[in-house]
C-alpha cells in the first residue's frame, strides 16, 4: 500500500504560521486524489481557469472576493467554501490579508495555463 509523506492530522494555525509569501499554496494534506493546500493571499492573483479541474475554497481568516468574466463576483467572509467550476475564468482577490484552504485535484496547475510571476509550480507547493 503507497502512502504519502504527510501527516494523518495537523494543527492548521500552526501550518499557517509556516506560510510566509502571498500567493504560494502550500500542500498539507492528500485526500485520494485530492491535495489540500493552505495560502496566505493578499492583492490579485492573475486571472485564470482550470481547464478540467473543480477547485474549492475554504476561507479560513480575513474576506477573499472572487471575480468571474462575466461580472459577477463571489464575496467570501470567514467560514465560507466556494467551489469555482472547471473551466471557468476567474480572478481571486484579497484587500488584506487572507487565509485560505483550497481542494483540488492533484494535476491542477496554480494559475492554469497562464505564467506569471506569481504562478508555482507542483514542486514548489510540495516543498
Amino acid at each position: 500500500m503507497a502512502s504519502h509523506p504527510f501527516a494523518e492530522s495537523f494543527d492548521l494555525e500552526a501550518a499557517f504560521a509556516d506560510v510566509s509569501d502571498y500567493w504560494s499554496p502550500k500542500v498539507v494534506a492528500q485526500v485520494n486524489d485530492q491535495y489540500v493546500k493552505i495560502a496566505k493571499v493578499r492583492g490579485e492573483l492573475v486571472w485564470h481557469d482550470h481547464e478540467h479541474e473543480d477547485e474549492l475554497f475554504y476561507i479560513v481568516r480575513g474576506h477573499l472576493t472572487i471575480e468571474y468574466e462575466n461580472g459577477r463576483a463571489i464575496d467570501l467572509p470567514a467560514g465560507s467554501m466556494h467551489v469555482v467550476p472547471r473551466g471557468t475564468l476567474h480572478h481571486p482577490v484579497a484587500e488584506n490579508e487572507c487565509w485560505v484552504v483550497l481542494i483540488e485535484p492533484v494535476q491542477t496547475k496554480h494559475t492554469g495555463n497562464i505564467q506569471s510571476p506569481q504562478t508555482r509550480s507542483i514542486e514548489e507547493q510540495l516543498g
